[in-house]
């Protein structure tokens, strides 16, 4: 089981680090819902509550996570060990993200958490919700089909058929390229009603989060099971006793009404004993199973053609206990499956010290529930008002629970060929030793597979360092791009697909539309705009001046990318087209200005002589440089030391190449400038450049050359 993906390397970018944490259902059965977490997504799989237990303490731990940062609900069927949590997640905490399940589970989903608010046998205050909260939830979900892809801002999700119970999905989950398969309960075996699970077909399945209930235990033959169950109920009833079947309400109970409507049928002296299904979501869900009669196995679908299958001839529907004649035997299926309230607990206790009556549990029971305790036969029990009742009626165990044994579970993990399997849904004994079997198992054939068993919280770390890899598309993909040649464009990531295009294509395959983006920037200013222009001329060269505005303020423009207008006495106004480009431009614009003032080129505008006092207290005079230089409005340059020469050379190129690219060596008056690893060094005695590179060269000598005009004139 080698693969192209490691998860076990040192972590070098945190959003390569997927997570997966178990808050219920982590080495135990019952409230399944585990957080998966990877590149910045977060998906909640299942929520729901743990049947051994009631009010808040049966809730997954949803402490351990920050409701508001979950993007996707995936809740895989409606049992309530996987979905009873869901209103209280979603209207008593700050959950904002989407709720998704399949068409049966949702049609479902209502009235089976509807009967439980009605059901739960705790105090008013210690509900976990209401009809109310119930009815909000229910509003928010979102049913999809098998099959059905769907991508929520990058996270990619498809339902497939789990078997289990009508509308069960197991669903494979892809971020960013990673395939994660999520089972949930499901079931390789089909009965009489459901097809077996499905596998997602030509799929590399990176992770598999797969329930472990039965440990390393097989079921017999069904055949075999179909013929003990049958003969047990025959037996119990001709005793004379009642036979109790707990079932839940809605899945195995169907698969168990169609064997003994079967059974009835092929035998006679049984039509005067009564089958009951106290259910009163019964009829009600039973419209949902006639409605999707097509997500059922071929053997149903052909016989609905003839007549409907779950109309049966030899059971009678119980909405409530007043019509029920307990007087002699029959046969009583009656909710929960697992004995902890409702009226299959209310008939066991009713029933239990009886010999001639006899209980047939026929699914999976949970650790501290009343089935569980009485698979052991105890010569008591307690019931729900605290007395203890002696226990005479007979008990026996035929599993009918859809849930995958051993034999299924090891094979359908061959097929999925998933390097890392992360072990739910399965008590500790029988996840220690299913991971013990599957690891025995794969040594032998010499293939690595990494098996995880985490508790509840323990989070399971996965390392995937998958590579980027970017496609061109609309006009950059007219040419197929060589070698070493640069491509330019720009990089659009969406759903953690990266794609490169050219900006005319951005709004047909991006839905992206460009816009320019006018910049303007107002800079204190205190000179005159004369001055202005001549430092300007003397960093770039040739201005354009533009024609005056209505309020005769000057303007001027700058490589024809940034303009330069009078705004007012104290303030100048720089305006450009914002790109990379023109910012740059503006920066160095930007950079002259606020240097002005201070610049070694500073000039004062006079046109008479003056005098002044020296420090020998004689008094001399200067003539207007505007008579010996002719410069603009009468120029009067100021007497520089070489030092400070020097240092204003410095100014003018970190100006031009940033600060972080110029160095310099006062003792040898040179200037050092690095730029994408080519470097230039100026020799500012002989006013020389030296450099490989060409363009760098050039570059750098007009620079000095205008910086030595302004600064050494």
């Amino acid at each position: 089981m080698s693969h192209k993906r490691k998860a076990d390397l040192p972590v070098g970018d945190e959003a390569d680090l997927m997570e997966v944490t178990p808050l219920g259902a982590g080495s135990e059965v019952g409230r399944s819902c585990h957080v998966l977490k990877y590149k910045g997504k977060t998906v909640l799989l299942d929520c729901g509550i743990h049947p051994g237990q009631s009010g808040i303490s049966g809730l997954p731990f949803f402490d351990e996570v920050d409701p508001a940062t979950i993007d996707v609900v995936l809740i895989t069927h409606f049992h309530l060990d996987h979905a009873a949590g869901l209103p209280y997640f979603t209207e008593r905490t700050s959950f904002k993200g989407r709720i998704f399940m399949t068409h049966p589970t949702k049609a479902i989903f209502k009235w089976l958490l509807s009967d439980y608010v009605k059901v739960s046998n705790v105090g008013s205050n210690e509900m976990l919700y209401d009809e109310t909260q119930l009815a909000a939830c229910y509003d928010k979900i979102e049913a999809v089909d098998y099959h059905q892809e769907m991508n929520v801002d990058g996270i990619k999700f498809t339902g497939y058929n789990a078997g289990h119970v009508l509308g069960a999905a197991m669903f494979l989950i892809e971020i960013a390229g990673i395939k994660i398969l999520y089972t949930g309960d499901y079931s390789r075996e089909e009965d009489r009603h459901l097809m077996a699970a499905e596998k997602p077909s030509n799929v590399q399945t990176d992770v598999l989060i797969c329930e472990s209930t039965y440990g390393v235990q097989s079921h017999e033959p069904r055949i075999d099971r179909e013929r003990r169950f049958t003969s047990t109920v025959h037996d119990i009833v001709q005793r004379g006793g009642r036979c109790l079947l707990p079932v839940f309400a809605l899945g195995q109970a169907q698969e168990l009404l169609l064997m003994l409507d079967e059974y009835w049928a092929a035998h006679p002296e049984l039509e005067s004993i009564p089958v009951y299904y106290a259910s009163s979501l019964a009829k009600k869900c039973m419209t949902v199973y006639q409605t999707y009669i097509n997500m059922m196995n071929s053997k149903i679908r052909k016989q609905f053609a003839v007549s409907n299958p779950f109309v049966f001839k030899h059971i009678s529907h119980l909405k409530n206990m007043d019509m029920f004649d307990d007087t002699g035997p029959c046969v009583m299926m009656a909710s929960p499956g697992m004995l902890q309230n409702g009226l299959s607990r209310e008939l066991f206790e009713r029933w239990c010290t009886d010999k001639k009556n006899g209980l047939l549990i026929t699914g999976y029971c949970v650790e501290n529930t009343l089935a569980k305790d009485v698979m052991n036969e105890p010569e008591e029990i307690q019931t729900m008002n605290g007395q203890k009742l002696k226990l005479r009626m007979s008990v026996d165990y035929i599993s009918f629970s859809a849930h995958v044994d051993y034999t299924q579970n090891s094979a359908f993990i061959d097929e999925v060929k998933a390097p890392y399997v992360i072990l739910v849904h399965g008590e500790t004994n029988a996840m220690g030793r299913l991971k013990s079997a599957l690891l025995s198992k794969y040594h032998e054939k010499d293939e690595v597979i990494h098996i995880y068993t985490p508790r509840n919280t323990e989070t399971v770390k996965l390392y995937f360092r998958g590579e980027k890899l970017a496609r061109t598309i609309g006009q950059m993909a007219a040419s197929f791009p060589e070698k070493d040649n640069l491509v330019s464009g720009v990089l659009v990531v969406k759903d953690f697909q990266y794609t490169i295009m050219d900006t005319s294509d951005l709004e047909e395959y991006a839905g992206l539309q460009t816009t320019s983006v006018v910049q303007r920037q107002i800079v204190p200013y205190h000179a005159s705009f004369g001055l202005l222009k001549y430092h300007l001329r003397q960093m770039f060269g040739k201005l354009q001046e533009l024609e005056r505005d209505v309020n005769k303020l000057e303007t001027v423009s700058i490589f024809d990318t940034v303009d330069v207008k009078e705004h007012n006495v104290n303030h100048v106004m720089l305006e450009w087209t914002g790109n990379s480009v023109n910012d740059m431009v503006a920066d160095s614009v930007l950079a002259v200005i606020l240097n002005i003032e201070s610049s070694p080129a500073s000039v004062k505008l006079t046109k008479s002589d003056h005098t002044h006092s020296h420090t020998h207290g004689q008094p001399h005079s200067h003539a207007s440089s505007s008579k010996d230089k002719g410069g603009d409005e009468g120029l009067a340059l100021v007497d520089r030391h070489p030092a400070d020469e020097f240092q204003d050379l410095v100014m003018f190129f970190e100006s031009q190449f940033g600060g972080e690219n110029v160095s310099q060596n006062e003792k040898t008056r040179t200037i050092e400038i690095t730029m994408d690893g080519v470097h230039a060094t100026i020799d500012c005695v002989h006013f020389t450049v030296q450099c490989e590179a060409d363009a760098l060269r050039h570059r750098a000598q007009n620079v000095l050359e205008r910086a030595v005009r302004t600064c050494m004139e």
